[in-house]
């Protein structure tokens, strides 16, 4: 063996034994001879030198994967948690407006413990049943609970199944974020009519001086305007003893949740002796549903029927609380002097208000008061969204639509050609 080769081999059974010098020098090429007298079976220990740029490349793709792994997944969960807050905003406006949704749950599942299980029906036959029961039997709180249950799973169709699969940090964690879309839909709401009120009650009843939209402490029955709308309507609020002895809350003129406000008659006054003519028709009433349930600007003109489609075929939000129960209450709470959402005003319980209006909807004590009842409803479709005539129309006038003559006109010009060839 030469000399040359023995140098070789020693320099060989250095680097194996020293890797870390090797990776020191992993940026110098090696000779050409030095390659090509590597043995092919290297011992395991034995690093291959690569660059510093192409590892940490590789480091680098892999990370990158990985982050859009990681952010594609937190996508998907935003967006989840967006849809849920979203569907929650539905159970202040058309569900309960003050019941919790731990207390329907556990209100049904009480009942579920009583009842014994029945295989043979399904979730939409219980739920069916249920409501066709329920319905008529408000006989007291826990009544309204199931009620609002059963109204519950209407409305969200998805939640009852998705509750009863999902474990229970999921479940908590949607149940959370379902009460912060139905909190976020209702102070939403009634921040808009804090605004919108003000300008309402300057345009209808021009009060000097008018309603100041920003300062929400001259509202309630320190101001003419405000209190003569919330003043009950078996109390005359131009009498300056009625006004002084409400604002004083004397005994006789203490307001309660027992008295219907004014604000809630068209033309803001009662019949005494027909206290339903008129109730749940005014103004300010149409205009708060409208700027709720449809748009604001929609609020601006409401002495007319409404101009858009029929409430039942295209508008389903608005369609679920057509009575308009919890705008009566928002529309109380803006013209109050109450800066802040709570269930009690002074002597005024809104929770007890809510119940109240609710009952006159939803238990009427006769056929005669069940009929008004619909009238009621039938007038508040047409005064917000109108009706429909597209199914009055006769063949004839469908005929002489221009769409429908141009139609006719081209078959007869196509006839007339094919026959003249």
């Amino acid at each position: 063996m030469s000399q040359a080769e023995e140098n070789l081999q020693s320099g060989a059974l250095s680097q194996a034994s020293q890797p870390a010098s090797a990776l020191s020098q992993a940026s110098q090429p090696a000779p050409a001879s030095s390659q090509a007298s590597q043995p092919a079976s290297a011992s395991s220990t034995t690093t291959v030198p690569t660059s510093d740029n192409a590892r940490h490349r590789r480091k680098i793709a892999d990370l990158e994967e990985k982050l859009q792994v990681l952010e594609s997944g937190q996508a998907v969960k935003k967006r989840e948690i967006n849809y849920i807050m979203s569907q929650g905003r539905a159970i202040r406006r058309i569900i309960t407006l003050f019941d919790s949704i731990e207390d329907l749950i556990c209100e049904n599942d009480r009942r579920c413990d009583r009842e014994d299980d029945d295989d043979d029906m399904t979730v939409e036959s219980v739920f069916h049943h249920r409501l066709t029961r329920v319905a008529h039997q408000f006989a007291n709180s826990q009544d309204r609970l199931q009620f609002g249950y059963i109204v519950l799973n209407n409305v969200l169709p998805w939640f009852h199944q998705k509750a009863s699969d999902m474990e229970h940090d999921d479940y908590t964690h949607m149940l959370k974020k379902l009460r912060q879309g139905a909190d976020g839909a209702r102070g939403d709401d009634t921040s808009k009519l804090k605004s919108l009120v003000p300008d309402w009650v300057n345009r209808e009843l021009k009060p000097n001086p008018p309603v100041d939209p920003e300062d929400k402490f001259c509202r309630g029955f320190t101001n003419d305007a405000c209190g003569k709308l919330l003043c009950p309507t078996e109390l005359d609020w131009n009498d300056p003893i009625v006004r002084a002895g409400i604002r004083d809350r004397v005994d006789g003129y203490v307001v309660t949740e027992m008295s219907w406000p004014a604000f809630l008659y068209a033309g803001y006054t009662a019949d005494q002796n027909n206290l339903e003519e008129g109730l749940f028709k005014s103004t300010l009433l149409v205009q708060a549903f409208k700027a709720i349930f449809t748009s604001p600007s929609s609020a601006k003109e409401v002495t007319g029927d409404g101009d858009g489609a029929n409430i039942i075929e295209n508008n389903r939000r608005a369609k679920k609380d057509f009575s308009g129960r919890k705008v009566k209450t928002h529309l109380r709470f803006a013209l109050s002097s109450v800066t802040s959402w709570r269930s009690v005003d002074g002597d005024f319980d809104y929770i007890q208000f809510w119940y109240i209006i609710v009952d006159f909807f939803e238990r009427p004590p006769g056929r005669v008061a069940q009929r008004n009842v619909d009238r009621l409803l039938a007038w508040w479709t047409r005064k917000v969204f109108g009706t429909s005539q597209r199914a009055d129309l006769s063949d004839t006038a469908k005929a002489k639509m221009s769409v429908n003559a141009l139609t006719l006109q081209r078959a007869r010009l196509d006839d007339a050609r094919f026959d003249s060839e």
